[in-house]
């Protein structure tokens, strides 16, 4: 990516807000901003059980600024979007599990949290671009694949219940009173900074950790489970391509992929990047079959039409440059 990327222009000298600025996404994007000429102000929690770290700062330190606030402050959001051009609205609560264990935290983070943000930028900016991360997960078990974002919603679990209304507020917001947003359906994102202590924000974080630690990556089910992964560099273009377009304004997109993989071929093309390690095949514990959702992989052809955007890093380089990240850093990632 460079300066040349066709919303450039859009960014230089602009203020940005992110929420969930010092976690996996959130860092990613600040670096990318910065280095656009934007006036980055991110905001984060630092809640252990979620994704900020500090380490995901090094070399930006000085670059950014940091207000660490939770988004369920409602004071908070309402001195913070004054005077932002943009907000990516990336704060949220992603482990599926806690949302089941914890379903009242996961209400206030993902769906009450995202109401009071928008009320903010009615009442003190009307005029802000908003990029809401939704997720795949709101699809729940596909009826059919690709799935596109005309597909059924039928989440799976408390997280992607309130995570759809997360995303309803904003296309909402939109419509009724022109605050101009958008919202981004990730799915399997991955790469540098992401958490990997444990599988809250991502299987893969957890696998990667396992394998570089000499353990043995364990596969549920029967492993031919297929996937989309995008790398955190193709989200980040997506989420500047979604608030530079006004084709993007009340606009729901998936993100996705050319490649899919089934899990045990994931399992052992890390095995194969890597260059040593293992893995097992085992069944799925009794609290995780419930709310799995089979096979996904989404449609993008809505995204590269209205925004030109597709996804440009192949899964063997994204993974390899994320293992070499990872044994690199380690010590702060877990």
């Amino acid at each position: 990516m460079n300066a040349l990327s066709p919303y450039a222009d859009s960014f230089h000298g602009a203020r940005v807000l992110i929420t969930g600025g010092i976690g996996f996404i959130g860092s990613n994007l600040a670096f990318r901003l910065v280095e656009l000429g934007a006036t980055v102000t991110l905001v984060d929690s630092l809640i252990p059980e979620y994704g900020g770290n500090l380490h995901n700062l090094q070399g930006l330190e000085d670059q950014v600024r940091v207000n660490f606030s939770d988004v369920r402050d409602e004071h908070s959001m309402n001195y913070l979007v004054q005077g932002q051009d943009y907000l990516f609205n990336l704060a949220g609560q992603t482990s599926h599990m806690d949302s089941m264990r914890d379903p009242y935290t996961d209400l206030e983070i993902n769906a009450r949290s995202q109401l009071s943000i928008l009320e903010s930028c009615r009442k003190y900016n009307q005029a802000i671009r908003v990029v809401y991360a939704s997720t795949r997960q709101i699809y729940g078990k596909p009826d059919y694949l690709p799935v596109d974002e005309r597909h059924p919603l039928h989440p799976v679990d408390v997280n992607g219940i309130n995570k759809m209304a997360g995303e309803w507020y904003h296309i909402l917001y939109n419509n009724v009173y022109g605050i101009r947003s958008c919202a981004l359906r990730l799915t399997n994102t991955y790469g540098p900074r992401m958490r990997v202590k444990d599988a809250r924000q991502t299987f893969l974080g957890i696998w990667i950790k396992q394998l570089i630690e000499g353990q043995t990556i364990q596969v549920w089910g029967d492993g031919l489970q297929i996937r989309d992964f995008t790398y955190v560099d193709d989200c980040v273009e997506a989420l500047l391509l979604a608030a530079a377009s006004p084709n993007a304004h009340g606009q729901i997109f998936n993100l996705g992929s050319d490649e899919t993989i089934n899990l045990r071929d994931l399992a052992a093309l890390m095995v194969e990047i890597y260059g040593e390690g293992q893995y097992e095949i085992i069944p799925f514990p009794s609290d995780r079959k419930p709310i799995d959702i089979g096979d996904y992989y989404g449609d993008y052809r809505l995204i590269r039409g209205r925004l030109g955007w597709m996804p440009r890093v192949p899964l063997r380089e994204g993974l390899a440059r994320c293992l070499a990240f990872y044994r690199e850093h380690r010590a702060h990632y877990w």
